[in-house]
């Protein structure tokens, strides 16, 4: 198993703009008689439009590199949340009221 330290979390663009597989141009393989294999990846950055590549090592390769990130809701969750709404000025005035006027706040220590 590889040691999570070494493992990348996703492919970015000099600008800083994170890679995804929407955004990749050319994908194949750079392979080599002697030494690593390598992952050849050529995208357009969404952000600032510059064409860029990158050689990842075939052994550190991983598909969810070009992934987003996963959305934590199940679908019915997520229809749930949606037909709450934007949160209102209302919504945020009451809540403000509620932290104001609870009792376990207090207890807390002040700092």
């Amino acid at each position: 198993m590889e040691d999570s330290q070494n493992m990348r979390t996703g492919i970015f663009c000099s600008c800083g703009q994170r890679i995804y597989d929407k955004d990749v141009v050319h994908r194949s393989y750079y392979l080599r008689r002697v030494g690593s294999n390598f992952v050849y990846i050529r995208y357009r950055c969404p952000r600032c439009k510059r064409l860029g590549e990158q050689f990842i090592r075939q052994e550190r390769w991983d598909e969810r590199l070009l992934r987003g990130e996963a959305n934590e809701l199940t679908p019915s969750e997520k229809e749930r949340v949606d037909k709450l709404g934007p949160i209102t000025v209302d919504e945020m005035i009451d809540f403000h009221e509620y932290l104001e006027q609870d009792p376990s706040l207090k207890l807390m220590p002040d700092k």
